[in-house]
């Protein structure tokens, strides 16, 4: 894949980041037999974004064999089909937030329980404090496969870029593939280790807001670059133990 001319240089370092986002999130558990997305935009000089396609597992997916979209949901390019449902979720961000190049959403275990719960994440850990007070609520709209859901989608986002889809799931976005990838990782360990605490009936320590946001200011630093270390070092483990995503 490294030579195809198929693709210029942007896109397709894009394209093998985007497929190692679906390698990565397999192994960590963020994926659902052949459900859910991960996107991203195909390159800057096009209005498109890229999506698996439909019937794939995630470790399945590689660099080629992703599939380009335009914003009102018309395959460009790539065989096969999609799952129209990513297009909703996934199109409402992508066709609103120019400073958000990827977007993912996962139906992890512990996401899924804490978006059951009336009052949602609770910010009890460190990595957590990232989303104090900056992550958002959707409410559940049956099956997203109507475009009408689209406005909602991207209103209950506003400007954050952690969104909990009640009784559905995790949604993330970043300005590049790697921050989405680490704002997943954080939020779901966050979810688990709520359910872990609460099954323990015991008192929990809970920060006060004041640290809380001091710790949220520490994550908003401009030298912090979530997944620019990280992004670098999954992407060895991958070449590590012979994923095929840059086929």
């Amino acid at each position: 894949m490294k030579n195809n001319k198929k693709f210029d240089d942007e896109e397709l370092n894009n394209r093998l980041d985007l497929a190692a986002a679906y390698h990565l999130a397999d192994k960590y558990g963020f994926s659902d037999v052949i459900w859910n997305h991960i996107t991203c935009k195909t390159s800057s000089k096009k209005n498109t974004f890229l999506i698996n396609r439909f019937g794939l597992r995630y470790d399945e997916v590689t660099a080629s064999n992703l599939i380009e979209i335009d914003l009102d949901g018309n395959i460009i390019s790539g065989e096969g089909e999609i799952n129209y449902t990513g297009f909703v979720i996934h199109g409402a961000i992508h066709n609103s937030r120019e400073d958000l190049r990827c977007v993912m959403h996962s139906h992890s275990q512990a996401g899924l329980a804490v978006s059951c719960l009336k009052d949602g994440l609770e910010i009890l850990i460190q990595d957590s404090a990232m989303f104090h007070k900056r992550i958002s609520y959707h409410d559940w709209q049956g099956m997203s496969t109507n475009t009408e859901e689209c406005e909602s989608l991207r209103n209950d986002l506003g400007k954050n870029n952690a969104m909990i889809l009640r009784n559905h799931g995790l949604l993330t976005a970043g300005k590049t593939i790697g921050e989405a990838f680490m704002l997943m990782y954080y939020l779901d360990r966050a979810c688990r280790v709520q359910i872990d605490l609460l099954a323990t009936n015991k008192d929990i320590i809970k920060p006060s807001n004041n640290l809380l946001e001091f710790a949220a200011g520490q994550y908003e630093d401009p030298d912090f670059r979530l997944g620019e270390h990280e992004w670098p070092a999954l992407k060895r483990m991958l070449k590590k133990n012979n994923s095929i995503y840059d086929q």
